[in-house]
């Protein structure tokens, strides 16, 4: 369809994308997601949705008391990330403004569900998703379901698009924000990169790992020396013990984004893209651009998953999923 430029523009002091991205999850931001989620006139319920096979995932299901659609956002967060991220919490919030109903879902072993499914969480499993989002369409009945995910999140919306049909979700359109198309490239941008990313990473999962062990010793029973691994070696242990893919080549190619398939599966599809990402890498994004169904849109600082516009913590992100929903033929200035 089109790929353009992103109308954002970081205040004086915020271009760097390391600051950007660091921001995005910091303290202050985190501050700034719980007033505002508060302060929306909504009713927020947890739920336990069916993820197929006897799991379950966790979620927030938040209601605008004054709803002004009776479509619903899915929203999906981050690796490591949860239901209560500061990104899902800000977009629940603009979105609540604009009259949505959101169902912020919480992905196995994330946001504190450790305990509800004794199998692991790894990215190949979009069935999940597609799952719960069945569970979700059958419980509420809503006539439309619009997917929003941010990072690895995103990169399960777009394949929720490429199984909607399939699947028999009304699907309508699907948004994602730094998305990782090509795993195996980002797994080398981030081993190349600034090292405290993959350090991030290795500690919140071996966090995780270290949560599911105490809870199903007996299915989890791994020595402290799994843990003290680094992130490809840990990745391709939990890919031989806990997947049937085999290989790690095999599981990075399991839920790479079929970027190509995309312009056959009848959604609509609009990406928030920064050109200094410094955890995705930015292969394959030019070809998405291509696809007819895809709106790319670019913008030249942002970070991952950052796009803080002032010191004040505001975000262009939470700001252009509402619009690119709410009027997808403008933008979000």
């Amino acid at each position: 369809m089109s790929r353009i430029a992103s109308p954002f523009r970081p205040a004086f002091g915020l271009r760097n994308r390391h600051l950007q991205s660091v921001l995005g999850t910091g303290i202050r931001r985190g501050r700034l997601a719980r007033r505002e989620l508060a302060r929306r006139d909504a009713v927020h319920q947890g739920v336990l949705l069916d993820a197929g096979g006897g799991a379950r995932l966790h979620g927030v299901l938040s209601r605008p008391r004054v709803p002004r659609s009776d479509a619903l956002v899915l929203l999906l967060h981050g690796w490591e990330g949860s239901a209560e991220s500061n990104y899902m919490r800000l977009s629940a919030a603009a979105l609540l403004d604009a009259g949505w109903p959101v169902l912020r879902l919480n992905f196995r072993d994330h946001g504190d569900t450790y305990h509800l499914n004794e199998e692991m969480f790894h990215s190949g499993r979009i069935e999940d998703v597609l799952n719960a989002a069945t569970d979700a369409v059958a419980r509420w009945s809503p006539p439309q379901l619009v997917v929003a995910g941010f990072s690895l999140g995103g990169n399960f919306a777009l394949r929720t698009a490429l199984h909607a049909r399939a699947a028999g979700l009304p699907i309508t359109q699907v948004l994602a924000v730094c998305p990782p198309l090509d795993p195996a490239r980002t797994m080398d941008a981030m081993e190349a990169g600034w090292w405290p990313y993959i350090r991030h990473f290795e500690r919140e999962w071996r966090h995780s790992l270290r949560r599911k062990r105490e809870l199903f010793p007996q299915r989890h029973g791994f020595a402290d020396a799994i843990l003290r691994l680094p992130l490809r070696a840990l990745t391709a242990w939990m890919v031989e013990q806990h997947t049937g893919y085999g290989s790690i080549d095999a599981y990075f190619e399991a839920y790479r984004v079929d970027v190509a398939a995309l312009a056959d599966c009848g959604v609509r599809v609009d990406v928030l893209m920064a050109e200094d990402d410094p955890v995705v890498s930015w292969a394959g994004f030019d070809m998405l651009a291509q696809q007819p169904n895809v709106r790319l849109e670019l913008a030249a600082a942002g970070g991952h998953c950052g796009f803080i516009e002032d010191w004040a913590m505001h975000g262009y992100a939470e700001r252009w999923v509402v619009q690119r929903i709410t009027t997808p033929e403008g933008d979000a200035r």
